[in-house]
């Protein structure tokens, strides 16, 4: 009797196995998968650009954010919500508000407890972890900035291929779906999303006033009041496009030119800022105790918070200066 029911359980052990593994495979996918994210993607960048009305932003939100009951909480008592979402949706990354706080607060949290648990005072654990906290932060920041630049490179491009395509005979949201389709992202993602805006019943000036909104560019926003005025008045769309395109052309040579200007001038603001760190690192190395006392000494710490107060208007400074707006 058990030989003959050995086949049957053998059976049942892999169906219930393949049953398991299909079940993972579908939550994985349903949750983490391609599609998922390329939807949460979509939602997230109309959530940047605003294009519905409050009831519908708020249950976006409330989907964002659902990480936990507290979560949602939390993000619902902070102020700003929509700009440092906004912000995320810009730099290119999947993160998601949850996702930034976490990792911030990892950080923070690192550098604080480490630094103590090595003995140091408070002060210093609390720059730290200043510090590392800021950390996602700054990629965001450096995120955000490689990809708006990538985006001004490739717009003349873009704007080129819409007038060609308008001169072709084809209607603005085509010639939007032809740039979208053709160019590399950024662009090419941020024009599919405007076409499939105006495609879903958006209207083509609300469309185009959410892609200022998600990309602050000063030439795309040139492109938009460009083609809302001729939407308004008429004209030759794709002579304004061609015009555009070549002044934003020659404003990216004039940008090349002042980076090779200025270039001496910020290498110098970068040895300035890492000189003091280098030194004071070479002069612990040789001599422990004579560096200690910057924080064991309380006119040392004096010194120390004075210092690393001018150091950072000091660099602000140095930036301010050799940044020239083209």
């Amino acid at each position: 009797m058990g030989e003959n029911l050995y086949p049957v359980a053998l059976v049942l052990v892999f169906v219930a196995v393949f049953v398991a593994l299909e079940s993972i495979y579908l939550w994985w996918n349903s949750t983490r998968g391609p599609e998922k994210r390329r939807m949460d993607r979509r939602l997230r960048m109309i959530s940047a650009g605003g294009a519905v009305d409050s009831g519908e932003m708020s249950v976006l939100k409330r989907r964002l954010t659902s990480n936990g009951p507290a979560i949602e909480r939390l993000m619902a008592a902070l102020p700003r919500l929509s700009s440092l979402d906004r912000f995320l949706v810009q730099s290119g990354t999947d993160w998601t508000l949850p996702n930034f706080f976490t990792y911030s607060a990892s950080f923070g949290a690192l550098g604080l407890f480490g630094t103590l648990l090595v003995g140091r005072p408070m002060f210093i654990a609390s720059l730290v972890a200043l510090g590392l906290g800021s950390l996602p932060t700054v990629y965001l920041v450096y995120r955000r900035q490689k990809r708006l630049q990538h985006f001004e490179r490739l717009l003349p491009e873009a704007l080129d291929l819409i007038g060609r395509s308008l001169r072709a005979g084809h209607a603005l949201p085509s010639a939007l779906q032809m740039a979208g389709t053709e160019m590399p992202d950024p662009v090419g993602e941020e024009f599919r999303q405007t076409f499939d805006e105006i495609n879903f019943g958006i209207s083509a000036q609300d469309a185009l006033q959410n892609l200022a909104r998600r990309v602050p560019s000063t030439d795309l926003g040139f492109f938009v009041i460009a083609v809302l005025i001729q939407r308004e008045s008429g004209g030759d769309l794709s002579e304004i496009l061609a015009n555009i395109s070549g002044i934003i052309r020659e404003r990216l040579k004039l940008f090349g030119k002042v980076r090779a200007l200025s270039a001496e001038g910020r290498f110098s603001g970068v040895v300035l800022v890492l000189l003091p760190f280098a030194t004071a690192t070479l002069l612990y190395a040789i001599d422990p105790s004579y560096m200690s006392l910057l924080w064991t000494d309380p006119t040392g710490l004096a010194f120390l918070k004075g210092g690393v107060v001018f150091m950072i208007v000091g660099a602000f400074w140095m930036s301010r200066v050799v940044r020239i707006r083209v």
